[in-house]
């Protein structure tokens, strides 16, 4: 009888451990109930089983939401990578034996990213495994993480500049910043500006809490110079066209530039950092088989360095970059 509860235990401590993963992930007890199909006082008993069988407190409340206890985070640690190896083991063994033909690749990213970077990625993609569906989601760099934590997305691609210990991050190309004018704007003819002259003219750029306000606001402040933010907008889309109408002058990346822009770009690598874009994921987390095949042909793609507009610098797809603040 003995034998019997024992294998009766072990068949079910996989169930014990998702719901004990889902919990840490979210937050929540009740969200991890709805994600595993199952009811809150299911989950809740689930936890409590693993708590007696390793002696530990899993979780401790802060307010609405529980986080994890350190002996909680090690068991965490180990039990994850399990649970996603169990939950992509059908997709994965079909992958290894009859080849990529079905399933889905979700991915997020922020507009500029899925504007200017992630097309021809999709296109050739999407020719080479006509099967799989691809997912996009546009979101901004908060929510972009907030996706990858809970494992509603296989991976993000945007631009990193600081890189928390729990995520892990694969640059792949890198633009210039660059200054932009309308065309008869008085520095429009200039090879060359200074961050001074720069702050003599309103400024179009992002919302305030995307990075690239941020490292403007730092640069400014580091050469302790004043200046004006005449209008926030989202997208660089827009602010090309606002700086065209001749609103302000606007700092951006090189992502955004075509070409074909009726606007005046001025290097400011003098003043501002590079920036490079690439792949976010969490550490340890399985990847399914089609999110792995898109993350090889982007590391392809970057190798042969046929990105439009991009420079790879010396950066090697698979290195990490740290320093700087957020996902955009």
């Amino acid at each position: 009888m003995a034998k019997t509860k024992g294998s009766h235990y072990k068949r079910n401590r996989l169930q014990q451990l998702r719901g004990f993963c889902y919990a840490a992930q979210t937050g929540s007890v009740s969200k991890a109930a709805e994600m595993s199909f199952l009811s809150q006082p299911s989950v809740s008993l689930q936890i409590q089983a693993l708590e007696r069988e390793f002696n530990i407190t899993l979780f401790e409340r802060r307010g609405p939401r529980i986080v994890l206890t350190p002996q909680g985070k090690s068991l965490y640690d180990l039990a994850r990578p399990l649970v996603d190896a169990m939950d992509s083991l059908r997709d994965t063994f079909v992958a290894n034996n009859q080849g990529i033909e079905n399933g889905r690749v979700t991915i997020a990213a922020g507009e500029s990213t899925i504007l200017y970077i992630m097309p021809p990625f999709v296109q050739e993609f999407s020719i080479q495994h006509p099967g799989i569906d691809i997912k996009m989601q546009n979101v901004t760099g908060r929510d972009g993480m907030k996706l990858l934590r809970s494992d509603e997305i296989d991976f993000v691609v945007g631009s990193m500049i600081e890189v928390p210990e729990d995520i892990e991050y694969i640059p792949a190309f890198t633009y210039d910043p660059m200054l932009i004018t309308p065309l008869d704007h008085p520095l429009a003819k200039r090879r060359k500006v200074t961050l001074a002259e720069v702050a003599e003219h309103p400024l179009i750029l992002p919302p305030r809490h995307l990075t690239t306000w941020r490292v403007v606001d730092f640069v400014f402040q580091k050469h302790n110079l004043n200046y004006r933010v005449k209008l926030e907008a989202g997208g660089w889309e827009v602010i090309k066209k606002y700086v065209e109408m001749g609103l302000g002058i606007s700092i951006v990346t090189s992502i955004c530039l075509t070409g074909t822009e009726n606007l005046a770009t001025i290097p400011l690598s003098r003043y501002f950092p590079k920036r490079t874009y690439g792949v976010v994921l969490r550490k340890g987390k399985y990847l399914s088989a089609p999110a792995t095949k898109f993350i090889e042909l982007m590391k392809k793609r970057s190798k042969r360095g046929d990105r439009h507009k991009a420079r790879r610098d010396e950066i090697q797809f698979g290195g990490m970059e740290m320093g700087g603040s957020g996902l955009t």
